[in-house]
């Protein structure tokens, strides 16, 4: 009987070590959001892509230093100008035992260029992916694509045995607010499991324990808790509720750094804030304007861009934590080119001649768009873009929302005038060419130009764009094609947002200048 007994607490015992241990390597984050769900291609989003990123993997990915990497693929190569050859990992397996196959890499980016898929943009410029053996894929591509590696980095891989026995074969429709299996649950090859998920509540991971790669931080459990008002989110973080936030409010880094518990990490961020206005539509759907659409008038969209206070924008919503711009890429991204990062003088006079000149010496009313829990100070940001339209008697009807609402309405063009971020997957100017400039169809080019810009000269060189290999021709047609996009004014730039994170001090992680946040890299002291 003592035996037992002495057996019975030292087992007790142990289990409350064990506990212990594992409530010691948990990491509590509170972010202003939640991912809308956990179909990895369902949203388009920096976010969702971070979160569903450490349960799911690319075939090629980023290290802490954004450098291209080996993932579910070993190697790759151009074997033709047109077709790349990948070479898969093998011995991985999803989080439910099954094996991963080249029959998952064709399934998954057949599903993501797909109806319903907001990925279409990764996958519009390929022609054919065909299986060469169970463990080697070709994908070829309708024309010369060098970066198709870099392509892919943010493309998740799905298990197909999974899908069709969960009915998810199809993507989630954010437009359409359509959900399956894959919203709520996961099952990808990723060093976290998915273990709980609340919407908009809380999301729970647990490390996986069978991950084919090394996983250098210690964290067992991640506690992910979206928590949209401000103070909120940095007093849970200074009275030790949660260990991470982002972001932190740009008012309250010294107060944090100040506190002795916890400290802010800061750093240039590669997203970029800007201004949409739908260009296509005959009459607007949201504005006083009946019977035509002013957006369509190069001068109407001048007359926005010089009424806003961009400097005022920095140093009073800001704080300081913003770069002003006047493209849609900055330094960090290929094909940059600081000489024509020069913005429209901010001139309130000069606005008002051209609406004017347009004829609309009196203004008029417009609805805009604009989430409060997705970029920085983003519904601040607004009610001062409104409040600088005030002033050339443009009445702005603002309509401030949850990205949760927000995003499935401005994805599906129900909007006139939004305000969106954007942060380049592949590091290059394609991309934002691609999904944010070029004409839009129905094959996924275009997709997050909401407003409906179109000029077939910057799609002609976005397309000779993806084919170059020499770079000074590419960096010259990137070039020109921005300078076309500038002169046209298709969209309103404002500024590059700088990244902000709350970290106790019992944490160690690594931020990367994307705004990804891999668990793997987590420890708690």
């Amino acid at each position: 009987m003592k035996f037992k007994q002495t057996l019975a607490a030292s087992l007790m015992a142990a289990a409350l070590a064990t506990l212990g241990a594992a409530q010691a390597q948990t990491v509590r984050i509170g972010n202003q959001g939640d991912a809308l769900s956990m179909d990895p291609h369902s949203l388009n989003e920096s976010l969702q892509l971070s979160v569903t990123g450490n349960v799911y993997e690319p075939l090629v990915t980023r290290d802490k230093d954004l450098k291209l990497v080996p993932a579910l693929a070993t190697s790759w190569k151009q074997v033709s100008p047109t077709v790349w050859r990948f070479e898969l990992r093998k011995g991985v397996k999803f989080h439910d035992g099954k094996p991963f196959t080249a029959d998952d890499v064709l399934f998954s980016l057949a599903r993501g260029a797909g109806e319903g898929s907001d990925m279409r943009s990764y996958t519009n410029d390929i022609k054919e992916a065909r299986k060469v053996g169970d463990f080697t894929v070709e994908i070829e591509t309708k024309a010369p694509f060098p970066i198709l590696p870099d392509q892919l980095s943010f493309f998740y891989i799905m298990s197909k045995p999974w899908c069709e026995e969960n009915q998810a074969t199809r993507p989630v429709d954010r437009r359409k607010g359509i959900e399956n299996a894959a919203s709520f649950r996961a099952n990808g090859t990723g060093p976290f499991r998915l273990r709980e998920r609340q919407p908009n509540v809380k999301t729970a991971f647990v490390r996986n324990g069978s991950y084919w790669g090394k996983i250098e931080g210690n964290v067992v459990n991640v506690e992910y808790t979206p928590i949209g008002n401000d103070s909120t989110r940095v007093a849970a973080l200074l009275s030790g509720q949660v260990d991470v936030i982002e972001p932190v409010p740009v008012q309250d880094v010294a107060r944090i750094n100040a506190s002795g518990k916890s400290k802010v990490l800061q750093g240039p961020e590669l997203r970029w804030i800007f201004l949409g206005m739908d260009q296509k539509r005959d009459e607007l759907l949201y504005s006083s304007v009946k019977g035509k659409n002013p957006f369509k008038d190069k001068r109407v969209r001048q007359a926005f861009y010089q009424a806003i206070d961009i400097v005022g924008i920095q140093k009073t919503v800001m704080r300081g934590a913003a770069t002003p711009a006047a493209l849609l890429v900055g330094p960090g991204v290929n094909g940059y080119d600081p000489a024509m990062d020069k913005r429209l003088p901010y001139d309130p006079t000069a606005a008002k001649k051209l609406l004017a000149d347009a004829g609309y010496p009196n203004g008029f009313e417009v609805g805009m768009n604009c989430p409060n829990d997705r970029y920085v100070n983003d519904g601040n940001i607004c009610q001062a873009v409104a409040a600088n339209l005030a002033r050339i008697g443009v009445k702005v009807n603002l309509q401030v929302e949850t990205k949760g609402t927000y995003f499935p309405k401005v994805l599906k063009r129900d909007t006139s005038f939004y305000l969106l971020g954007w942060s380049p997957s592949t590091y290059d100017s394609h991309n934002v060419l691609n999904a944010l400039i070029r004409c839009v169809d129905d094959k996924g080019s275009g997709q997050f130009n909401l407003g409906a810009y179109c000029n077939p000269q910057v799609d002609a060189l976005t397309l000779k764009i993806q084919s170059e290999t020499d770079k000074p021709k590419r960096d010259a047609m990137i070039k020109e094609a921005f300078q076309l996009h500038a002169d046209d004014i298709g969209h309103l730039p404002l500024h590059q947002q700088a990244l902000a994170w709350g970290v106790g001090s019992n944490v160690q992680l690594t931020q990367r200048a994307d705004n990804q946040m891999p668990f793997r890299y987590m420890s708690v002291k």
